[in-house]
């Protein structure tokens, strides 16, 4: 989701700004930078920052002031943890702004609504998953690929809604009347495309995938 920063308050754009701050302040200290130049697989964490790039600019007007793209974050998160994620979804908004896509003034808003906040609930249902479901094959590719990212989807396309409600530039109930009811379209396009990636990536490249363990996942079977 693409937020317009005019239709919200000065107080709302810099309460986005700090917040955006301390999340990525400590996505920078929390990242594992060592495992990454160790594993080499820098050229991997560019690549999918590119790809988040290109995949967010294909973006579509759904009501003035809201724009809906696909997220991909949800495969990005399993393959690189929670730090380098929001990493990577900062520089993909960077090259987007840069690139005359979107106003400086919204840009950490925009990365928490489309960059920290389904990163970080992506993790949330990993941590669940893992906790109540069994370490199975078709467990990790069917739910935390293509079922969380489905819902991370839906989700952050209410959670834009409540914004720009809470913000006063439209009413709930217009809302529902316009775009509410078609957020759930939105589950299909999002979990094929993250859960299609995991599938290639645990069954080729699995060692791309850091939430992803051989041993655990199969051969512990």
């Amino acid at each position: 989701m693409t937020l317009d920063p005019s239709l919200f308050s000065p107080f709302a754009i810099w309460t986005a700004v700090i917040l955006y701050g301390i999340c990525l302040l400590l996505a920078l200290w929390l990242a594992p930078w060592r495992k990454l130049l160790e594993a080499r697989l820098t050229h991997v964490f560019f690549g999918a920052t590119v790809a988040l790039l290109l995949l967010w600019q294909m973006e579509t007007q759904v009501q003035p002031g809201l724009s809906y793209h696909l997220l991909g974050l949800t495969a990005v998160t399993l393959m690189f943890g929670w730090g380098f994620a929001v990493i990577a979804a900062s520089l993909a908004l960077l090259g987007i702004t840069l690139n005359g896509g979107g106003a400086w003034d919204g840009f950490a808003l925009n990365a928490l609504v489309s960059g920290v906040l389904p990163i970080s609930l992506t993790l949330m249902l990993l941590i669940l998953i893992r906790r109540f479901l069994p370490k199975q094959f078709f467990v990790y590719v069917l739910v935390n690929g293509f079922l969380t990212a489905g819902l991370v989807g839906v989700a952050m396309g209410y959670m834009a809604a409540w914004l720009l409600a809470g913000s006063g530039a439209y009413s709930m109930a217009e809302l529902s009347q316009t775009v509410l009811p078609f957020f759930p379209l939105m589950f299909l396009p999002e979990a094929m495309l993250n859960g299609w990636i995991m599938v290639i990536l645990v069954a080729f490249r699995p060692h791309w995938v850091y939430s992803f363990s051989d041993f655990e996942y199969i051969k512990g079977k």
